[in-house]
C-alpha cells in the first residue's frame, strides 16, 4: 500500500507502506541470520584486536629504532656518499623542475599536486522514516524530500523515490583530476613517490588574477561557472574550482615556497623508504621545519592514537557480534513487554561485560611475546568487568 502527499513545489512528498506484523517463526529465522552474522563479526573482533596490537608494538619498536640512526645532514645542497643506505633527517623549501597547467582554463602554479575540483548542480533526496503499529500490521511512514546543491560526485536520480521532476544528468561534461609534478625535490635530494604522496595540504587557489577562459564561462568569486546564471544555477550547470599542495616556487600572489621535513633513507641523490629491522617501513614528510625529536614525537602520538582507535573498534564489534548471537533469547519472550524490557537490559550488560573482558584478554595475548610482564597485568585486569557484574548479581535466600 502506498499513499503519496505532495506539496505544491513537488520538492516533498510521503509514502506510507503497511506488512503484517511478523509471527514468531519468522522472527525466530531473522534472528538466526542474525546470529550468523554476529558470530562472523564477533570472530573478526578477534583478528582485529590482536593484529593491531602487533602493530602497535612494531611501529613503536620501528620507531625507536629509527631514532637511534638517523642522521641530521649539515646541507641539503650537496649529496655525502658516507651516508649511502643510511637514514637521514632534512627540512628545507619543495622545488619542482616544471610548473603544472590546466591548458582548458589558461591556469598554471609551480607546486607538487594541483587539483581540479568540478562540482555540478544536482537534485540530492533526503529520507526521514517512521514506524509504528496500527491495526496489527506495522506501518512504516517516509518522508522523501529533495533539495538542489552543488556536488562533486554524480546523483544517480534513478534511485530516487520520484525521479519525476528530479532528474540529473548521468554525467559531467567536465572531469575531476589531479596532476602531480614528475620530479620533486628538497635541495639536491628527489622525493620518491611514498614521500610526494604525503604532501596532501591542500588549500584553495585564488582565481582573482584570471581572465574568464571562455565565452560560455564565467568567473565568480574562485570558481569557474559553466552556466548562464552562476547566481540562479539550474540543474546540469558546473563549477570548477582549483586547489594547490606543496607551492614549490616564490609566487607574487601566493608567498614563498612550502618548506618540508623528511626522514628517509638516502639512495644516490633520492630519500627512498627505511627498512626496519622490525619490520615497518619509515618514510616520514611533515609541512614545516621541525627537529628529529619533534618528528619521532608526532609519529609516537600518531601510533598511540591509531592504535586506541583500533581499540576501540575491536571493542564494538565484539559487543555488536555478543549481542547479535544472544538476540534469539530477546526474541522468545518479546510477547511479554516487562519480561522483554528487562531481558533487554540484561543481554546489553552481559554483552558489554564480556565484550569487555575478551577485549581485555585479546590484547593481552597480543603483549605476550612482547611484554609479557604487562600482558599479565592486562590478562588480570580483564577478570575485572566480570567481577563487578557478579557484585552486582543479588545472593540467593538462605534456604
Amino acid at each position: 500500500l502506498q499513499q503519496f502527499s505532495d506539496t505544491g513545489s513537488r520538492k516533498e512528498h510521503v509514502k506510507i507502506t503497511s506488512e503484517s506484523k511478523p509471527g514468531f517463526l519468522e522472527r525466530l529465522s531473522e534472528t538466526s541470520g542474525g546470529m550468523l552474522m554476529g558470530l562472523v563479526t564477533f570472530l573478526l573482533s578477534f583478528y582485529l584486536l590482536f593484529t593491531n596490537e602487533g602493530r602497535a608494538l612494531r611501529t613503536a619498536r620501528s620507531l625507536d629504532e629509527g631514532l637511534s640512526l638517523v642522521i641530521p645532514l649539515d646541507s641539503i645542497h650537496s649529496v655525502s656518499q658516507q651516508n649511502e643506505g643510511r637514514l637521514v633527517h632534512l627540512a628545507g623549501a619543495l622545488s619542482t623542475s616544471k610548473p603544472l597547467f590546466d591548458p582548458s582554463y589558461g591556469l598554471s602554479i609551480q607546486a607538487v599536486k594541483l587539483k581540479r575540483n568540478v562540482e555540478m548542480y544536482q537534485w540530492v533526496e533526503y529520507e526521514d522514516s517512521t514506524e509504528y503499529e496500527e491495526n496489527g500490521e506495522i506501518k512504516k511512514e517516509t518522508k522523501y524530500s529533495y533539495n538542489t546543491e552543488w556536488k562533486s560526485e554524480v546523483v544517480n536520480s534513478r534511485n530516487f523515490d520520484r525521479e519525476i521532476g528530479h532528474k540529473n544528468p548521468s554525467a559531467m561534461a567536465v572531469e575531476s583530476f589531479t596532476a602531480v609534478s614528475p620530479n620533486v625535490q628538497v635541495g639536491s635530494f628527489v622525493l620518491s613517490k611514498g614521500l610526494v604522496d604525503k604532501i596532501d595540504d591542500f588549500k584553495q587557489l585564488s582565481l582573482s588574477n584570471l581572465e574568464d577562459p571562455h565565452a560560455d564561462v564565467t568567473r565568480g568569486g574562485d570558481y569557474f561557472y559553466h552556466s548562464e546564471n552562476p547566481r540562479r544555477p539550474e540543474v546540469g550547470d558546473l563549477r570548477v574550482s582549483f586547489f594547490y599542495a606543496g607551492l614549490s616556487g616564490d609566487d607574487p600572489h601566493l608567498g614563498s615556497a612550502d618548506k618540508v621535513t623528511v626522514i628517509a633513507r638516502q639512495r644516490d641523490n633520492q630519500l627512498v623508504a627505511y627498512h626496519t629491522k622490525s619490520g615497518d617501513v619509515l618514510q616520514i614528510l611533515y609541512p614545516g621545519d621541525l627537529s628529529v625529536e619533534e618528528v619521532f614525537q608526532k609519529e609516537h602520538e600518531s601510533n598511540t592514537m591509531k592504535t586506541w582507535a583500533l581499540r576501540a573498534a575491536g571493542w564494538l564489534a565484539m559487543f555488536v557480534g555478543i549481542s547479535l548471537m544472544t538476540r534469539i533469547f530477546y526474541t522468545l519472550v518479546d510477547w511479554f513487554p516487562v519480561v522483554r524490557d528487562l531481558v533487554n537490559i540484561g543481554l546489553k550488560a552481559f554483552a558489554f561485560c564480556v565484550a569487555s573482558s575478551l577485549s581485555l584478554l585479546t590484547i593481552s595475548v597480543g603483549w605476550l611475546f612482547y611484554r609479557p610482564l604487562w600482558a599479565l597485568l592486562i590478562g588480570l585486569l580483564s577478570v575485572v568487568p566480570i567481577v563487578v557484574a557478579k557484585s552486582h548479581v543479588p545472593p540467593k535466600k538462605q534456604q
